[in-house]
């Protein structure tokens, strides 16, 4: 086996300020003995690393500094802990990125993505925006050789939408998605595979409405505009069925919320960036609705749909996944997200030992 280097490239959260650090001599995680290392090849940039980029109340109060960022990736096995059973070295692989105790009612129930003292890639420990990640074997998901590697860079988000279309129970029903960003588009394209009737989503962005109309939904309204009583409209002035709320906005929560169906089903998977107030009695309550809060994947029954939908080509992923970008070439990533003109990023990792190495060394000659 290669000699792996003993410092790497990564790109961390270092001060208590918006931006993020590219830090050239970091250390290559070690190994406990059920751990795996793995050669990251792409990462994605996420919502949620945007939140910790722009630093915003909700990074402030969540994310540790210091830490590598990062939890969406595939790559390849490059080292195994001594006591691992099945993974292998050379397998290409992505990974779950809560780690859960395994202990805890939640963990040895199958809900280890809501475990008590759950540790998140990227958050509260060293995530994938480096060239190398150690994981927890139990973590690690073995990638089919017929999905590409930009698409298993992004199991974690297509997970979230996964998750939160099957976890509302669409098929049959009218379902209202507020906020097509990156995992509301992809829940445009799961809910139709699911066997949603009807899709509706709202959104500010007129590009994003636009693809989620060609993903398969039925009407995309201008959330900048006075928009439930249309929705009402076109559904025989029920409302829809489900909102599946991916936008974590105070307005596009309420407003969902209002053109819900009376005895609908609300699954909440979008972060406000603070609290928010909500009129429970008139929105809730009264009219009967079910709320669902979504967190993460189910672990590990969401992997097993994502890879069946996947496989069965069902799902439209090549219009989400608009960017492929160098490491090193980060800040252009964020920043054509928050401009508007990416909408999935993908970041490839420099992961051959020789261009890695011929990184680190001129990195060191650099500080030499």
């Amino acid at each position: 086996m290669a000699t792996l280097p003993l410092t790497m490239p990564a790109i961390r959260k270092l001060t208590d300020g918006p931006g993020l650090d590219y830090c050239n001599e970091v250390e290559v995680p070690e190994l406990g003995p059920r751990d795996v290392l793995v050669a990251v090849t792409h990462a994605g940039i996420c919502g949620t690393d945007r939140h910790i980029f722009e630093w915003d109340a909700w990074s402030r109060n969540r994310v540790k500094l210091g830490i590598t960022t990062g939890h969406e990736f595939v790559g390849q096995v490059v080292q195994v802990g001594t006591a691992t059973q099945r993974v292998k070295v050379g397998q290409r692989v992505s990974a779950e990125g809560h780690v859960g105790c395994g202990f805890c009612e939640q963990c040895r129930t199958g809900n280890g993505h809501i475990c008590q003292t759950v540790d998140i890639l990227g958050i509260d420990c060293n995530g994938c925006f480096a060239p190398y990640i150690a994981v927890p074997e139990e973590n690690i998901w073995p990638v089919h050789p017929d999905i590409p590697n930009k698409v298993a860079a992004v199991f974690d988000p297509l997970g979230n939408a996964v998750h939160t279309v099957m976890a509302a129970g669409v098929s049959g029903k009218t379902v209202l998605i507020t906020g097509v960003g990156i995992i509301g588009l992809m829940a445009v394209t799961v809910a139709k595979a699911a066997g949603a009737t009807r899709i509706f989503v709202t959104d500010v962005d007129q590009r994003r409405l636009e693809l989620a109309m060609k993903l398969g939904a039925e009407q995309a309204l201008d959330a900048r505009q006075p928009w439930v009583e249309k929705i009402r409209q076109s559904t025989g002035g029920k409302g829809p069925q489900v909102l599946l709320e991916m936008s974590g906005n105070a307005a596009a929560i309420r407003d969902g919320l209002s053109a819900l169906q009376n005895g609908g089903t609300a699954a909440l998977l979008g972060i406000p960036a603070e609290e928010i107030s909500l009129n429970l009695s008139d929105l809730i309550i009264f009219p009967g609705v079910t709320i669902l809060g979504i967190n993460g994947r189910k672990m590990f029954e969401t992997w097993y749909q994502m890879e069946n939908l996947i496989l069965s080509d069902q799902l439209e992923l090549d219009s989400i996944i608009t960017h492929e970008i160098e490491m090193k070439d980060f800040e252009t990533g964020f920043a054509m997200m928050q401009s508007g003109e990416a909408i999935k990023v993908v970041m490839k990792i420099p992961q051959h030992e020789g261009e890695l190495c011929q990184t680190v060394n001129s990195t060191s000659e650099q500080l030499s």
